[in-house]
């Protein structure tokens, strides 16, 4: 079993683009793929609860008290990377949807893969994980506020207060107490245990899946939206060279090892591109605008995370020398 998760891990980038090829052919194959469009929240439920699984939820108070590296953790997140969006939000069309997809997604951290990824780039995948609590709690009491102070969405309140709400609670928070649930029961029963382990294994394919539906789903729809998410990618490319420099940066400034800094670039390039997801969608017009953006965005960041795992082991080498 462990052998199969590892394997599902290592070759998740080859998945999910896979995924979306499959996706992209069936809509120009099938008649009407739109129909799958009610299959999106169930599939993105399902995506987050196995994703919040992996999460220690037991491991919040060890999390907090690693008082340099969360710091440093959430200086990077939650202080350097909005000031970086906010510059490049210069660049984005203006267009109220388009910069609200932008900002929804570059603004919050990543909380599952991005562990897989810092632990293939020599980081401290580990210190990263125990961490992954915090990173979820914050960005989702910050997100509105830097949604605001940002101005993306002044001019229509785009983000109405009632469907934003209504995704955050059955879509991100109810998962997330279901997945609490299950661990508390897997460590009192060897059948929790032993479907907690099960669903150690789907994280993968279930982003696959909501990568499969979301792209069929919308692709019919498309039309602008391509152009739209196309014209945003030079942000994406100028975020994800910038992003993990400035990750490192901040880790040095807080003095953190090497491995624990690295960690902190690897968190600070990588977004939670699919946990924003039913947010966006719960956005009055997203559908096709805000999906391709954020689809366009997951694209950029598989890329990018190929070359991470390569060039941000050498940080902190010349320094350990």
């Amino acid at each position: 079993m462990p052998d199969v998760r590892e394997r599902l891990e290592t070759h998740q980038v080859l998945i999910y683009f896979t995924a979306i090829g499959a996706a992209a052919l069936c809509a120009l194959a099938l008649p009407d793929t739109r129909s799958l469009e009610p299959l999106v929240n169930p599939a993105l439920a399902f995506m987050l609860f196995v994703t919040f699984l992996q999460v220690p939820m037991s491991e919040l108070t060890r999390a907090f008290s690693r008082i340099r590296f969360i710091g440093a953790l959430l200086c990077a997140n939650f202080v350097a990377i909005p000031l970086v969006v906010a510059g490049l939000l210069r660049f984005v069309p203006d267009e109220p949807l388009v910069r609200l997809g932008v900002a929804l997604v570059l603004l919050a951290p990543c909380i599952d893969y991005v562990v897989t990824f810092s632990h293939l780039g020599r980081a401290d995948a580990k210190l990263l994980l125990a961490a992954t609590p915090v990173l979820l709690i914050f960005q989702m009491v910050l997100l509105p506020v830097y949604l605001g102070l940002l101005q993306v969405d002044g001019s229509g309140g785009l983000v109405r207060f009632g469907p934003f709400l209504d995704a955050l609670l059955w879509l991100i928070l109810a998962p997330l107490v279901l997945a609490a649930l299950l661990q508390k029961w897997a460590i009192r029963s060897s059948v929790g245990r032993d479907i907690s382990i099960r669903l150690g294994l789907a994280p993968v394919p279930a982003t696959a899946l909501v990568l499969f539906i979301v792209v069929a789903a919308v692709m019919p729809q498309m039309g602008a939206a391509l152009e739209t998410a196309v014209r945003v990618m030079p942000v994406y490319l100028a975020f994800s060279a910038i992003a993990p420099l400035v990750g490192w940066w901040v880790a040095r400034g807080f003095g953190l090892a090497a491995p624990a800094g690295r960690s902190v670039a690897f968190s600070a390039a990588t977004r939670n591109s699919l946990v924003v997801l039913p947010l966006a969608l719960a956005v009055p017009g997203a559908v096709p605008i805000l999906p391709a953006i954020i689809v366009a965005q997951t694209m950029v960041e598989l890329v990018s995370e190929l070359i991470y795992i390569r060039l941000i082991p050498k940080l902190g080498q010349a320094h350990a020398r």
